[in-house]
């Protein structure tokens, strides 16, 4: 009995999984910055995140697919860990100016926040103050279920939210 109750879960489980039409689990985020030695720099020796490898597209390709039109670029993936099934955040740059300066997320269409979950805020909190980033709003504040919430903008505007204990 117990082998039928376990090979029917099994099989429920199975059929789950399958009913997606996506291969991968996780989503692949692009984001062009205007100099990628800085956004790098902020994501990963402020921020947390982990390099985990890049990528350069050529020109032929960079036309092909349609992306840029024939300008080649490279790509630096970031995680929250080095894990094959973890969200990737991929910076690249093409020198482009700054965005113009913005104070909330309602301003522009588009992506406008990324939000990242910490076990302890406290380590980001000190990494932020010591490169003097600016924290937005009256953050750090408390959330509801006892949390922090802090938000900041990265080196070309984009609002980040950081919550976690």
């Amino acid at each position: 009995m117990k082998n039928i109750l376990l090979i029917s879960l099994l099989l429920v489980v199975g059929i789950g999984q399958g009913q997606t039409e996506f291969d991968k689990s996780f989503v692949s985020i692009g984001v062009i910055v205007s100099d990628l030695d800085s956004a790098l720099d902020f994501y990963t020796n402020i921020i947390g995140m982990k390099e985990t490898g890049g990528f350069n597209v050529n020109e032929e390709f960079a036309r092909k697919t349609g992306l840029t039109g024939g300008v080649p670029f490279d790509v630096k993936i970031l995680k929250l860990q080095d894990d094959p099934n973890a969200t990737e955040y991929k910076l690249m740059s093409f020198g482009n100016e700054k965005n113009t300066s913005e104070t909330h997320i309602q301003e522009r269409n588009g992506m406008r926040y990324i939000t990242l979950f910490y076990k302890s805020t406290v380590e980001v909190l000190n990494r932020l103050k010591a490169n003097n980033v600016k924290l937005l709003g009256e953050t750090p504040i408390k959330l509801a279920d006892g949390r922090s919430f802090i938000l900041v903008q990265d080196p070309d505007g984009t609002f980040i939210e950081l919550i976690g204990n």
